[in-house]
């Protein structure tokens, strides 16, 4: 896909998120929302669910013929999720506890792929007024300034973002990965929004992030940190 398209694509987008955005920010300072819980006891708002139906709505609008995996679908089966032909990958709201809460580290994130592959993407922070974008080749930006990682290269030097699993069965090993880094880094950080945590990466404000993670978290955001010279892996548990 030429750069001309991805722009286009990336520009609708970043519209769509600021637009979701204002919404819930509107939801929340108005008070109107509703908090409910998922299977493992992560919090969920109806915000989450406004925001996924006002992207939901414009992507299928503008574009009918592309599929959309998001957070908030919940027609989606476990293993069964699709990655050919033009997808969109949204998180309507992450860092949703933060939003509950009144805390300012949340954000919007929307990527697009095709067959597997993220070409664009673009994390919106609403109440902190901050957006971040990325376009596979092409570098990414925030607030239309160009993004470069930190140019620390000791862990003993870094600063690291990190988040726990909402399932509590899990936290034993993620306490033992944080036990791990604490005695080596400079210091830890969770702002418990990975979407923005990685972005930070992406800023340089943070040196590194470690955490578990779901496809909607990474995609825009991991974009995002690669164009700005950040390196992924997965270590697994």
């Amino acid at each position: 896909m030429d750069l001309i398209k991805l722009e286009k694509l990336l520009n609708f987008a970043e519209n769509v998120v600021q637009k979701a955005g204002k919404y819930i920010v509107k939801m929340r300072t108005e008070s109107q929302i509703d908090v409910l819980y998922k299977d493992v006891g992560e919090l969920v708002t109806s915000a989450d669910f406004a925001s996924d139906q006002i992207i939901r709505d414009a992507i299928l609008s503008h574009y009918p013929d592309h599929r959309i995996l998001s957070e908030e679908d919940l027609t989606i089966e476990c293993n069964k999720e699709r990655f050919d032909g033009p997808l969109w990958i949204v998180d309507p709201l992450d860092g949703t506890v933060n939003f509950a809460k009144g805390l300012p580290h949340f954000a919007v994130s929307v990527a697009f792929a095709v067959d597997g592959i993220v070409l664009a993407g673009v994390v919106h922070a609403p109440e902190m007024d901050i957006t971040f974008t990325g376009i596979r080749g092409n570098g990414s930006f925030y607030n239309g300034k160009k993004l470069q990682v930190s140019s620390t290269s000791k862990i003993s030097e870094s600063v690291i973002g990190t988040g726990f699993p909402h399932d509590k069965n899990q936290i034993k090993p993620a306490l033992s990965r944080i036990n791990n880094l604490v005695t080596r880094c400079r210091d830890i950080r969770r702002f418990a929004a990975p979407t923005i945590d990685i972005c930070y990466v992406a800023s340089g404000l943070l040196d590194a992030h470690t955490e578990s993670l779901k496809y909607w978290d990474v995609a825009a955001a991991g974009l995002i940190a690669r164009e700005a010279g950040a390196t992924m892996g997965h270590a697994g548990n």
